[in-house]
Order: C-alpha cells, then sequence, then structure tokens
C-alpha cells in the first residue's frame, strides 16, 4: 500500500529549559553583552549562558526581586535588572549591585515598574515607567517628571535620542520631545502598540509597530515601511525585532517573519512567544513561556523532517537513496517512507504480514537490478526500485520454516546475498532467482561459519568480510583470513566495514575506535585522543576522500589524505543528534542521519571550518572562599590568602566541546584542561600573571584572558626579619662555639686525668703482679738450692727473677707495648712458675705466623694477672697438676683474638670452694684498667670467660687493632 503527501522543511531550533540550567521555563526577556553572553530575565532570577552552562541569580545572590522583566547594558558594561517590583540592581564585574549596598541605588526609587531604559550620548540613564514618571539619571541625581497634560501620557513610554541629540519619548498616547529640561507634546497621531513595539536602529532612527503596520520615524517624522494584516496584530505583540529580511513579530501564537518582499514565514507554532533578537554569530534567539530557543545561522542551520511534515512515524533506523534521487526511510513501526527530494513529496509502504513492533534496520539499494532489499525483525525484504509502479515485495524463505533473525546483510556487485545471523553466516549465490536458503544444510558444508556472527560486507573485489565472536575474518575465493589471529584490536566487537580507496578498510570498533587495514596490515587506529567524540562507533559510510562514523556521541568525519587522517566533529549538530544517531546517508552535498527524532540533514559544504576562536573570559576569582572586585587591575593578597580559584568561560553557541589551556608566569608549557574552573592552594609568595586561553574543535587558541596577583611574604619571609635572624643567627653560633669549645676542653681534661689514673692503676697492677706469694717462694726456693749446695740452680732461678724485676720495670712505664715484648714477659714469668712447680706445671705459647709481633700492640701487662690466677686458681689445687696454654690469632681485621685455656678444675669449681670474701687484687685491678680505656678508645676491649665442660676454663680476649 502506497500514500502520497506533500512536505516542506523545518528547521531545527535548539532548545534551552530548567533541564539545561534556566531558573524557570517562563522567561521574559533575553540579552546580549558587549562579551558575547546571553542573559535571560525569568520570573525566578536571572541566568548568563555561554554556550555551555547557565549560570543563574537570584535574591540568594543580591537581586532585589526574582521576578526580572527586562535587561539593559550600559556603556561601563553594567547589566541592569529591571524587576516586577520596580526596585533596581546591577551586574558588575562578578558581583550584584542593589539598593542595599550602593547608595546611589537608592535614590532610583519611582514606586512603579520600569519599563523602559536608555542611556544617551552623555551617559545619563533614562527611565520609563507604568506610571506618569519619566526620570533621568546622571549617576549621582535623579530627576522626575510627570505629564502635565494627563495622569496617564507619559505612562510605559519609551525613550530615545535622533541623531540631533534630541530625546524623544513615545508612549500610546502622545509622542514628546524634550525641550529647555521639559518634555513638550508633539502632535502626531501615529502611535506605537506598546513600548515594547518600538525598537532603535543603529542610525537612530526608530521602528514602531502601530494599528496599520511597520513605521519608521526620524524626529518628527514617521512612514509606514510594511504593511501587516491586522489579524496579526490583535494578540498580544511582544518584543518586535526588525533585520535586513523584513519583522519578527512574537506573539502568544508564535513567531511571524514578516518580509519586506510580503512573504510570511511562522515559526514556533502555538508557542507564547515574548522577544526575538539576533546575536553577533547571526542566531535568533526566541525568549518564551517554555524557555529559549535558538535558531542557527544559515550555515550552521540543522533541518528536520518528522510526523508534523508528513513522516509515518518518528523513529527512523535505516536510510539509503536510489538511483532517482529517492531517500528511503526504515521506520520503527515496520514501514517505509520515500522522500521524493526532487518533488517536495512523500511516498509511505506499509509492508504487509509484519507486526506493528517490527522495525526496518537495514535499507540498501542494488543499483545493478534496480531493486531495494529490506532488514525487519522478521527478515530480509526486496522492493522494486520502480515503486510504486511495481508494488511487489519478496520475502527471502527458509527452506526448514526456521524462524530466523538477521542482524544486518550484504550483497556484491553480482548475485551473492551474505546473511549475518546470530547462528552464523550464510552465503545465498543466486538473490535474484532463487530468494531462499536452508540454514541447516548450509551450516552442514560450511563449519567456519558457525559461530555468532555481527556484520557482512562484500568490498568492490567480491570479497566477503565479517566479525563474528572470534573476531574479523575475510572470505576470499573460498580461503579464509583470520586478522583477529594476528591483531588483538580485530578480535574485539566489529560493528560496522567499509572499504576505502587504494585497499584500505575501515573497522568500526565497539568501544577501540576505528581500526585502519592498508594492504592486510593493521595500519592505524583512530581514537578518542585524535579526536573522536567517541570510541564507540555504530555505522561507518564513505564518500570521496572523507569516512564518516557517528555514535551515540555525534558525528565525525574524517578527512583521509597521504595517509593522514584529521578529524572533524560537526559539534553544532550534535546538540541534536547525540543521543539518537541510527544511521547516515552522504550526498553530494547533504548529509542525511535518521534519528528517533524523525530525519535530520544539514548541507555540510557549506559549513566552513570555524577559524575564529571563542572568547574567553575569568568570570570570577575567589580567595578563600571570598569573591575579589574584578575592576582591580591587580590584586594583593595576604600570605595566609593562598587557595586561589579561577572560574573561566568561552562563548560559544555552536560547538559543544571547549578546550582550556592556562600557565602562570609566560610558563613555556601551557596545562590543557576540560574544566571551567581552576584551584590554586600551594603558591610561594610572589607576583604572579594567570593566563587562559580556548578552542574548540576546529579553530585556533584564543588570545588569553589575564589576571595579574601578588601573594604577599609572611613577616618572617621580609628581608629586615631575614636580616635580624641572621644577626641572632651569628650571635647563637657564636655562643655554640664558645661552649663546644670549653666542653672539648673540659673533655680533653677529663681525658688527661682518666691516663693519669689509668698509670696509677699500670702502677698499682705492676705492684699487684708481684704478689708476696710468689716472691716467698721464688726465695723459699733460691734458699733451698743454696742450702744443698745447688748453686747452679739457685743461680738461674735468681738469674731469671731479676730479669723479670727488670722487664717489669721497663714496661711498667709503657700504656702500650708490642705483642714481642709481652711474649718475651710471660715466659720470663712462666718459667719462674715452672721452676718452682716442676713436672706438675707445663705452659705453652703459640702466636698465628701472619701476625706481625713487632707492630701489633696492646695494653702493657694485660695478660698475666689471667695467666697467674690461671696457675694458682685452676692448675695447683689439682693434685696432678695441669697446663696452661696461651694462643694468639688473628681472624679478622679489627681485632686480635687472645685464648687462655687450661685444664685446671674449672672456674665455676674454683668460685664454689673459694672463700667469698677472697678477690683477686690482680685481676681486678686488670678489669678496673679494661674499662677505663674501653671509654677513651673507639672501639672496646672484649672479655670473655667460659668453662670447658666439667673442668678447665678458656679466657678469651679481644684487643682492638688500632
Amino acid at each position: 500500500m502506497s500514500t502520497k503527501y506533500g512536505f516542506a522543511q523545518t528547521a531545527y531550533l535548539p532548545h534551552y529549559t530548567t533541564k539545561n540550567g534556566l531558573p524557570s521555563n517562563n522567561c521574559y526577556y533575553t540579552l546580549q553583552d558587549k562579551r558575547g553572553y546571553i542573559w535571560v530575565a525569568t520570573d525566578a532570577g536571572v541566568s548568563r549562558f555561554d554556550g555551555t552552562t547557565f549560570e543563574s541569580f537570584s535574591v540568594d545572590d543580591g537581586l532585589p526581586d526574582n521576578q526580572i522583566l527586562q535587561l539593559r547594558e550600559d556603556r561601563k558594561g553594567r547589566i541592569w535588572f529591571l524587576s516586577l517590583g520596580g526596585q533596581l540592581s546591577y551586574f558588575y564585574n562578578g558581583k550584584i549591585y542593589n539598593p542595599d549596598n550602593d547608595k546611589q541605588l537608592k535614590k532610583l526609587n519611582f514606586n512603579a515598574v520600569i519599563v523602559s531604559f536608555f542611556e544617551d550620548s552623555k551617559g545619563k540613564i533614562w527611565f520609563g515607567t507604568n506610571k506618569n514618571i519619566i526620570g533621568v539619571w546622571d549617576g549621582e541625581n535623579l530627576i522626575k517628571y510627570s505629564s502635565t497634560y494627563n495622569e496617564s501620557q507619559y505612562a510605559n513610554a519609551y525613550i530615545q535620542e535622533d541623531k540631533q541629540g534630541n530625546i524623544w519619548a513615545y508612549s500610546t498616547e502622545a509622542v514628546f520631545l524634550f525641550i529647555k529640561n521639559n518634555f513638550v507634546l508633539i502632535e502626531d497621531k501615529t502611535l506605537p502598540l506598546s513600548y515594547k513595539t518600538l525598537i532603535t536602529r543603529t542610525d537612530k532612527s526608530v521602528y514602531f509597530l502601530d494599528n496599520k503596520g511597520l513605521n519608521i520615524r526620524n524626529g518628527a517624522f514617521s512612514s509606514l515601511v510594511l504593511n501587516i494584516n491586522p489579524d496579526l496584530l490583535t494578540n498580544r505583540p511582544g518584543y518586535i525585532y526588525v533585520d535586513e529580511k523584513g519583522l519578527w513579530l512574537s506573539n502568544n501564537s508564535g513567531v511571524y517573519v514578516i518580509g519586506f518582499d510580503g512573504k510570511i514565514e511562522q515559526l514556533l507554532k502555538d508557542v507564547d512567544v515574548n522577544q526575538v533578537i539576533k546575536d553577533s554569530n547571526q542566531n535568533i534567539w526566541f525568549t518564551t513561556k517554555n524557555g529559549i530557543y535558538r535558531l542557527p545561522d544559515k550555515k550552521e542551520r540543522l533541518y528536520i523532517f518528522n510526523k508534523a511534515n508528513g513522516l509515518d512515524n518518528e523513529v527512523i533506523k535505516s536510510i539509503t537513496k536510489d538511483a532517482n534521487g529517492r531517500l528511503w526511510m526504515g521506520l520503527g513501526n515496520n514501514n517505509i517512507n520515500i522522500l521524493n527530494l526532487r518533488n517536495k513529496t512523500i511516498q509511505k509502504i506499509n509492508i504487509p504480514d509484519q507486526k506493528k513492533y517490527n522495525i526496518i534496520k537495514q535499507l540498501t539499494f542494488d543499483a545493478k537490478n534496480k531493486q531495494l532489499f529490506f532488514a525487519s525483525d522478521y527478515g530480509v525484504g526486496v522492493i522494486k526500485a520502480a515503486y510504486p509502479a511495481k508494488t511487489e515485495i519478496n520475502y527471502l524463505k527458509e527452506t526448514n520454516n526456521s524462524v530466523f533473525v538477521v542482524k544486518n546483510f550484504s550483497i556484491d556487485t553480482t548475485s551473492k546475498l551474505a546473511l549475518s545471523l546470530s547462528s552464523g553466516v550464510v552465503i545465498i549465490n543466486d538473490r535474484l532467482n532463487k530468494f531462499e536458503f536452508s540454514s541447516l544444510n548450509y551450516k552442514e558444508k560450511q563449519d567456519y561459519f558457525k559461530d555468532r556472527s555481527y556484520r557482512v560486507y562484500y568490498d568492490q573485489a567480491q570479497s566477503l568480510w565479517f566479525s563474528n565472536t572470534s573476531g574479523l575474518i575475510e572470505f576470499n575465493k573460498g580461503n579464509l583470513y583470520k586478522y583477529y589471529e594476528t591483531y588483538p584490536l580485530l578480535s574485539k566487537r566489529i560493528n560496522d566495514i567499509k572499504e576505502l580507496k587504494n585497499n584500505v578498510y575501515a573497522m568500526a570498533t565497539d568501544g577501540y575506535g576505528i581500526a585502519i587495514l592498508k594492504d592486510g596490515v593493521l595500519f592505524k587506529r583512530i581514537t578518542l585522543k585524535d579526536g573522536l567524540n567517541n570510541n564507540i562507533i555504530t555505522k561507518l559510510f564513505v564518500k570521496g576522500n572523507y569516512l564518516w562514523a557517528i555514535s551515540n556521541t555525534g558525528i565525525n568525519r574524517i578527512n583521509i589524505h597521504n595517509n593522514q587522517y584529521t578529524i572533524n566533529s560537526f559539534d553544532y549538530a550534535n546538540d541534536l543528534l547525540s543521543d539518537d544517531l541510527n544511521d547516515l546517508y552522504i550526498d553530494a552535498d547533504i548529509a542525511y542521519f535518521a534519528t528517533n527524532n524523525g530525519l535530520v540533514y544539514f548541507s555540510y559544504n557549506k559549513k566552513t571550518q570555524q577559524t575564529q576562536a571563542p572568547k574567553i573570559y575569568i568570570s570570577s576569582v575567589s580567595v578563600n572562599r571570598e569573591m575579589l572586585d574584578l575592576s582591580a587591575d591587580n590584586f594583593i593578597l595576604k600570605p595566609d590568602e593562598k587557595n586561589i580559584t579561577f572560574n573561566y568561560s568561552a562563548i560559544d553557541f555552536k560547538n559543544r566541546k571547549i578546550t582550556y589551556r592556562y600557565r602562570l608566569n609566560d610558563d613555556d608549557n601551557w596545562s590543557e584542561t576540560k574544566n571551567r574552573r581552576l584551584d590554586l592552594s600551594s603558591l610561594e609568595p610572589g607576583t604572579y600573571t594567570f593566563e587562559v586561553s580556548a578552542k574548540s574543535q576546529d579553530s585556533e587558541w584564543s588570545t588569553p584572558a589575564k589576571i595579574n596577583f601578588v601573594l604577599e611574604k609572611h613577616f618572617w619571609q621580609t628581608w629586615w626579619f631575614l636580616v635580624i635572624m641572621l644577626l641572632i643567627g651569628a650571635y647563637l653560633l657564636y655562643i655554640i662555639t664558645v661552649k663546644i669549645t670549653k666542653r672539648q676542653k673540659n673533655k680533653e681534661q677529663e681525658q688527661l686525668l682518666l691516663k693519669n689514673k689509668i698509670l696509677m692503676l699500670e702502677q698499682q697492677a705492676l705492684q699487684a703482679m708481684m704478689n708476696p706469694h710468689f716472691v716467698f717462694n721464688v726465695m723459699n726456693s733460691i734458699q733451698h738450692y743454696i742450702n744443698t749446695q745447688n748453686t747452679s740452680s739457685a743461680n738461674k732461678i735468681l738469674t731469671g727473677f731479676a730479669k723479670l724485676i727488670r722487664k717489669n720495670l721497663e714496661i711498667c712505664t709503657k700504656s702500650y707495648i708490642n705483642l714481642e715484648e709481652e711474649i718475651e714477659y710471660l715466659n720470663l714469668y712462666l718459667s719462674l712458675e715452672k721452676n718452682r712447680f716442676g713436672d706438675k706445671f707445663k705452659y705453652s705459647i703459640t702466636v698465628d705466623p701472619q701476625i706481625d709481633k713487632e707492630e701489633t700492640l696492646l695494653p702493657s701487662m694485660l695478660l698475666q694477672p689471667y695467666i697467674e690466677n690461671a696457675i694458682w686458681h685452676g692448675i695447683m689445687p689439682k693434685e696432678d697438676g695441669g697446663e696452661v696454654k696461651l694462643a694468639i690469632s688473628q681472624k679478622d681485621e679489627d681485632y686480635l683474638w687472645i685464648k687462655i685455656i687450661d685444664n685446671g678444675i674449672g672456674i665455676k669449681n674454683s668460685l664454689s670452694t673459694k672463700n667469698t670474701a677472697h678477690q683477686s687484687k690482680g685481676m681486678n685491678l686488670t678489669q678496673e684498667r679494661i674499662n677505663l680505656l674501653n671509654q677513651i678508645e673507639a672501639k672496646p676491649i672484649q672479655l670473655f670467660v667460659e668453662q670447658n665442660g666439667n673442668s678447665g676454663t678458656t679466657i678469651t680476649i679481644l684487643v682492638p687493632l688500632n
């Protein structure tokens, strides 16, 4: 079944409401300030819009009333707010001034609603009110004028200045000229419908509406320039706007564009519109009771077809174009609509035997055979391209009557048809004559096609490319090329495949961007980092040297030239398209997109790349959460005011993707960010210049916005404080040096005393070593040998004793002796003990031959007390006597190891049989001497005493090798 309708195109108007950040949808007035911001007055405060964010202000921010009816800007850049309550306020340098914080505003009290605001060439501001009052303010003094003709002639007056500097006032009842400090009535019957229906031109003439149409007035003379149907003037007119095209008339039924050529076009039908303005970028803004709308400039304009234009359903899932210039659209309600772009008609095809929830998911035109293939949830069908001349629709049959769901299909340039199914890939060799297949028979023959598939695609050489659960595969002349085995990227899910020029193929991946194969080699991967607006790419389209790609965040157009890739994102279109893109078709100069809201298209060749950078401003600066007055050129911050926050924004109503960069003090390196706020919290004291600039995707960087500030030093960081601290430090250093020197001298004196004490102890040790028992026994031995006339033995003992006494006297004056002397001394002593005890006592002395006995030093008279103790308390108590061994070795570089080993009764047995009051004086003196030496030497002497089993004792002495 086919139905034919005519259609008209509709421009798409981006719509901003509370969902986008407006404080209320009930909007009264819109203003673009000198910087480029769009200000919107509502019944819940005002908003400032930069193209991305609405910044709202209310009574909490300083407004005297949330109901703001109008907005004006004066030469100083102050944004004035005209409220329903009559109180005036203005915004300047990030702050709102009102009668409570500005004494001059207290004077501007009319007890009326201000309906008009005008600044004359002398800087005076004129106010028209809804009462019989006109006021003029020079910044300090307010003068009020009341009509002397009647009580209402000044009411709702519009004030204006002509070329000669004359001030005029227009009300619905009369026209007045300001002469000699008073308003004089000018006889004129051509009067405006309201203060909203007047607008001053750049040449200072005035357009205004009366009950006949649009008039122009120069001074006292007026003339009708455009007749208007009175029916269009009966509804409440809003603020008018006039451009070179004609009059933009707003009222409660929409906007009428009444051209000077007599043509009339209606926009926003049945929408209550209060105002129309045009901004500096040629965007038209509509202020309504349901938010604000923007009509972009023609070169940025998008057009939309939906049910209002005659489509059968707004949800469009697929599109393609046939050889006759018709655009075929697969809808979400199982139907197909055809747009004839030549004669502006729409044909509707109701696909029979379909359920209403089925969608037409793919359309492909078979140019060779002049037919169109389509896929739905029901299956695959084909329609003759001559439709509606030929209305036959054929469906692909499954001979086993199995239910099959086609994900997508592809046709080659001959007669093949490939299907992507959840059960695998199916190839039909004769799609023209035998439009059927057996999935069971096919899978038995083609095992390698059994895996779940996602996409199939025939290239110009008849090779079949497909993606399945394993990855990307090429089927060419019976051979399989499994690219996923070589490239892990190509094992990911692939949503679409397209052939480019020169044996180059593009694969749209599900989360990894676009993969580019050249001559079978993975040549390039294009991702977010390269400029894509998303890494999840759903569809591809090739047109000339351009590869188009769509995602759920918009459109990408990739220019391919000499293996280089540049990406353009149509951000001005993405406001509409973002989440709704289903399919695309790119014509010679028109790009068509299937969306859930209808068919959207725009002329992409007329869209020149944006080269002008967006304007950027520092909107506010706060220090420790306190706002700064931005009117100052420089800021002086206290040392503790380190928490600095910069808020900045770039004004661009076409591009959503704004990149910012900032730096401090002309640093060569800029830091890039998407954020519109920067927090600094760790700055050192100093002088700083903060710079920030912005760019859209296709522009250069903007001229930076700058702000200078000085972070003062703490008092302890100032030069005078540092000088004082330096002097105090020098004095303290002197005191400390004196004390250290004195302490060092005291320490030297203490060491001298210690050495003297050591010498005294050495003398005491010397005396202790010659104990009375030893001397007495030696003398008895000598007497014994004399009495028995054994003079040779007596002489021998006497000689040895004399040598021992002489040696003892030699070394007692030395703190350290070499090992050679110590061994000589010990041999003299032990030989005397041997003579006294005979065979009952044996001894031996062994020294490691690697030790240099002449160069190795140790404290004098250190070992003799321990050897004596071993003889008298270890060996002598044994009836059969015993042996004492002295072994000297060097086991490491730091210590001399000395061991005194006896096989006597053992130290534990000796201590148990001793009188507790008994003590070896020589041993005690030697231990005290060791303790003193350890206090003054870097390395201590270490002493270890242990019993060898049940008997015998080993004394180990470790002497540092200094």
